[in-house]
């Protein structure tokens, strides 16, 4: 195995990795706000809205993140009437469904962060004079957001190693390339090369996210 072999199929595997890193971003940043806001829905007193939040974590968590992505990219084309209107690049359609998908997750995971939040805190908060406003953003939500970022953490990595499912639809990502390399060369090399790749990707996010554990004086 030679060195220019290696350095021969890394290029185009880190191609890959850049769009396996474009949809990681393009989804994280889109999800934990939406996650969020369904938490705020669930906590909701208005019942209607609350059943619809529910309902929808309910599906997106119970359902495969892969058939998900298959409805976006196959199905919706073909529903009758309106089928023609929903074609979307796979790409796109795999960043909505990790969005729409990841949100429920981080929805549960702020909803615990808020149920640890202690009620003797929002009565301080009223005896203190603060609106709902500033408590929740000066009190409830630093401490929802202490107690989450582990979880949050936890389920970015699964999303790093989730983007592989781009595979299943045929968008050429970082492991596209090593099945390729490793088909046309027979050899095993390219899916060792991947796994460190991966293995990087999350080394990153693991400590960016210490990092923040410490900032937020986590530990």
């Amino acid at each position: 195995m030679s060195l220019e072999y290696l350095i021969r199929i890394t290029g185009p595997m880190l191609e890959g990795a850049r769009t396996t890193i474009l949809l990681f971003l393009l989804a994280i940043v889109t999800s934990i706000p939406l996650g969020f806001v369904f938490t705020l829905m669930v906590k909701s007193a208005i019942k209607p809205l609350a059943w619809l939040a529910n309902g929808y974590i309910y599906i997106m968590r119970g359902t495969p993140l892969l058939l998900q992505m298959l409805f976006f990219c196959f199905g919706l084309p073909v529903i009758p009437v309106i089928g023609e209107y929903l074609v979307m690049d796979r790409f796109v359609a795999a960043c909505l469904a990790f969005t729409l998908n990841y949100a429920a997750y981080f929805a549960e995971i702020f909803r615990g962060g808020l149920l640890s939040v202690d009620k003797g805190q929002y009565e301080a908060a009223q005896v203190l004079g603060l609106g709902r406003w500033h408590t929740m953003t000066r009190i409830v939500l630093p401490q929802m957001f202490r107690v989450a970022l582990p979880a949050v953490s936890n389920e970015s990595i699964t999303m790093v190693k989730d983007t592989a499912l781009l595979y299943a639809v045929a968008v050429p990502e970082l492991l596209h390339f090593a099945q390729t390399a490793v088909n046309r060369d027979f050899t095993i090399m390219p899916f060792f090369i991947a796994g460190i790749i991966y293995l990087l990707m999350t080394l990153v996010l693991t400590l960016l996210f210490k990092w923040l554990e410490r900032k937020f004086k986590f530990q």
